[in-house]
């Protein structure tokens, strides 16, 4: 893409009234633009970054069996009155009057949706187990809406759904979806300061799970205990004081960020609308469920917080919005012409290129614009060049001059 013909712009100074880092950056570079407190446009750029984080997590649902749908975000009340979560959620749910007084709300969340859609379709033990999800735009009508990405009234979140004819059987797929997330967070960059946190189940398990991602900069607060790498919120080591795992006290206070969490629902939702299966006797039983959240939103935000320096972004590979950089310094028509040709040969390659081919802009503009976006690979062409390109990694301080034979190897 040529950035000539990107209509969003960089911004000189960050926003006066944003805190997070990921939001004055994000919001500074125009990869998101701010309508309201916790509520954010993606912008080019930065949906290219978002699209990339929701397909590396859809890769891996599909890959463990997990069939993807897409539900109404609006949801009548009548489903949530089923399960009585229409008062006891009452402080964070949007509710909309429609018309002839029915009532909605903008779904936080989607068992009240997700269970009576299975109920259609779940007869006898044959049926199970399955596993549904999607990743679509929630609601929440957050008080406190701040930190950029990372607190936001509406968001992204991929949630999994699944079905089982027994706790046993539940266990399993959780132990499964363990793992896929593992996988994610490894693509994302973000896999060696990602734990699974203990966590509590509520009303439904003991314990249910968290993924945290370490963070200076983090609103919660985790103790790791390396003999597991596991992560134990405070709130349990209120209770315990101790890894439920191992019973180690050597427990390290961390900052983190909340990327996902795991639930085992068991069949507090099937109870509500009495989801019910045959088992191989004839006998009539309630079919154990479990629930599986990640933010895409958050996780755009969380990588910001992680990855970056005083300049801008270090965007990992994995979801940056274009793997090069390519800047021409020069008003030269012959250094334009190398500029141009390097462009065609990678975009004919299929390598995902910005051009900044900006007349009106400096070279100190454009550098400066170069490290506030983040992209991994950075080239200049410029007449100090003289018919080579300057190559630099966003993640490096050094630059090495390459001649166009090796560039076009890239």
């Amino acid at each position: 893409m040529r950035q000539s013909q990107l209509f969003t712009k960089t911004k000189k100074e960050f926003a006066k009234d944003e805190e997070s880092i990921n939001a004055k950056f994000l919001l500074r570079a125009g990869y998101i633009d701010k309508l309201a407190a916790g509520i954010y446009t993606f912008l080019p750029l930065g949906l290219r970054v978002l699209t990339k984080i929701e397909n590396i997590i859809r890769e891996e649902m599909n890959a463990v069996g997990c069939q993807e749908i897409l539900m109404p975000a609006l949801q009548p009340k009548e489903n949530w009155a089923v399960t009585n979560r229409w008062d006891t959620m009452h402080d964070i749910l949007f509710k909309l009057e429609g018309i002839r007084g029915s009532e909605f709300t903008l779904g936080p969340t989607h068992e009240e949706v997700v269970t009576p859609l299975a109920k259609q379709f779940v007869f006898s033990y044959k049926d199970l187990p399955f596993a549904v999800y999607q990743i679509q735009s929630k609601f929440r009508n957050e008080a406190r809406a701040k930190s950029g990405l990372l607190r936001g009234r509406e968001f992204r979140m991929k949630d999994v759904y699944s079905f089982h004819a027994d706790q046993e059987d539940l266990k399993i797929f959780y132990e499964r979806m363990t793992k896929a997330y593992e996988r994610v967070f490894e693509r994302l960059s973000l896999g060696e300061i990602t734990y699974k946190t203990f966590a509590s189940g509520g009303s439904f398990s003991k314990y249910s799970h968290e993924y945290q991602t370490v963070c200076e900069s983090g609103e919660d607060e985790i103790h790791l205990c390396k003999k597991c790498r596991l992560g134990i919120n405070k709130e349990i080591i209120a209770d315990q004081n101790s890894c439920p795992r191992c019973g180690n006290t050597k427990l390290e206070k961390k900052k983190a960020i909340e990327v996902g969490n795991i639930f085992e629902l068991n069949t507090k939702f099937s109870e509500s609308f009495n989801l019910k299966y045959t088992d191989e006797k004839g006998d009539s039983k309630l079919v154990y469920m479990g629930c599986y959240g990640i933010g895409p939103s958050r996780l755009m935000g969380t990588i910001v917080e992680v990855f970056h320096d005083e300049a801008g972004i270090v965007w990992p590979e994995s979801v940056a919005p274009f793997q090069y950089h390519l800047l021409n310094l020069s008003k030269d028509d012959k250094v334009k012409q190398q500029a141009d040709k390097i462009y065609d040969y990678l975009v004919k390659k299929g390598s995902e290129v910005l051009f900044d081919d900006r007349a009106d802009s400096s070279p100190g503009e454009k550098l400066k614009d170069a490290d506030l976006l983040g992209l991994p690979i950075r080239l200049v062409v410029s007449d100090k060049t003289d018919g080579r390109v300057e190559l630099k990694t966003r993640s490096s301080a050094k630059a090495m001059l390459q001649d166009m034979e090796t560039i076009f190897k890239c």
